[in-house]
């Protein structure tokens, strides 16, 4: 499973599709700090964000324009599971993958009108495997059930 698309050789990709990605801060944070009102604000507000791996575009596009340095973040961290439990703990604004967000009543959406950027889903498997059935049977599986979740996604995004 790839964010963005694979340009090795010897691969067969699918693109699955785009979930969004907003700003969320834990109600915890928000009752202590209070959330900004524009994007603007942001500037003073703790964040959380990637420490030195930056390579997704969605992720720079994020904070393009609001004036933020790499010292604005309070705390860094390049996995997202160390991101997310930093958001849950109530550290500070951070993204997350709304229908990942919308599963944690206490994650509030942060400027969602104004800020969500797409993170891309491509899966990808060597060329040499696509005559193995097991491995097209798993690679059909997990299409299928990202699919499933992007679509979700989608229809969140609808209703919003």
């Amino acid at each position: 499973v790839r964010n963005v698309r694979p340009r090795q050789a010897g691969l067969v990709a699918r693109r699955i599709g785009a979930v969004p990605l907003r700003l969320y801060a834990h109600r915890r944070y928000a009752t202590a700090h209070g959330l900004p009102e524009t994007p603007g604000a942001l500037a003073r507000h703790a964040w959380i964000w990637a420490d030195r791996d930056d390579t997704l575009a969605s992720r720079r596009e994020a904070v393009a324009g609001l004036g933020l340095t790499r010292d604005s973040f309070a705390f860094r961290c390049d996995r997202d599971l160390g991101q997310l439990a930093a958001l849950r703990a109530g550290l500070g604004i951070g993204v997350c993958q709304a229908p990942l967000a919308a599963r944690d009543p206490d994650l509030l959406p942060v400027l969602a009108e104004a800020l969500c950027w797409p993170l891309e889903v491509w899966l990808a498997m060597h060329e040499d495997l696509k005559g193995s059935r097991r491995v097209r049977a798993l690679f059909d599986h997990l299409a299928d059930g990202l699919a499933a979740y992007v679509r979700g996604a989608a229809k969140r995004e609808d209703t919003a």
